[in-house]
């Protein structure tokens, strides 16, 4: 069996104004995967074969695969629009969750469910090939609540990502907008144990103090 050695695998969920950013570089259907492999010329194209048949057992709307540098740009440049399109449609929550690869079919459902609960439009933007998620929650900023249902969706979703083995943040770190959710994926031990380390290098509490533990774990260590 070939060993699948893909660089870089991400994916753009369904979304009407998304869809006309990358229309020009495949028909557009329910999810758009881009795949791209490296290797020798023979390792790329046994690997491409592999990514081909498995593709074409789940009937895609279309199979494309670049023949030039050119329009592999071109291809590349519906993943690096999404997020200024999404822009032109509503404020938007860019989360960060990151969880198993063989979880992403049962997230992405359970996030479509939790889409229509919530009221809220999502489209997902991710690096399927780690994990790594995007979810981008569309929102009014100047709808009263707005904001609120949108970060209590954010919150579930994260909180969806730990239960199915994964974590809060894959690259965008805990700040100040994850740290109530840290009890969520580490326990009261687990922290302590993080408090001692910041301790030892930030002996006064003077860097980033309200930063990553919820405060109210923090508020003995904290200069007033």
């Amino acid at each position: 069996m070939v060993g699948l050695f893909s660089s870089l695998v991400t994916l753009l969920s369904a979304h009407p104004t998304l869809a006309l950013v990358i229309v020009f570089c495949v028909a557009f259907g329910e999810a758009l995967l881009i795949v791209e492999v490296e290797g020798s010329d023979a390792e790329i194209d046994e690997q491409l074969g592999v990514i081909l048949a498995i593709a074409r057992r789940h009937n895609p709307v279309e199979l494309r695969e670049s023949k030039s540098e050119e329009e592999a740009k071109k291809i590349w440049l519906g993943r690096k629009s999404a997020f200024g399109a999404m822009g032109q449609i509503n404020d938007y929550m860019c989360l960060d969750g990151t969880i198993p690869v063989s979880a992403l079919p049962l997230v992405l459902r359970r996030i479509g469910e939790m889409s229509r609960e919530f009221g809220l439009d999502v489209g997902n933007v991710f690096h399927a090939g780690d994990g790594n998620m995007h979810p981008l929650i569309l929102y009014n900023a100047n709808k009263p609540g707005d904001l609120e249902k949108c970060e209590a969706f954010g919150a579930e979703i994260l909180k969806l990502c730990v239960e199915v083995g994964g974590c809060l943040t894959g690259e965008h770190g805990v700040g100040i907008e994850k740290r109530d959710l840290m009890g969520v994926q580490f326990s009261g031990v687990d922290m302590e144990a993080q408090l001692w380390v910041k301790d030892v290098f930030d002996p006064k509490w003077l860097l980033n103090p309200a930063k990553v533990f919820p405060l109210a774990v923090t508020a003995g260590r904290r200069v007033a």
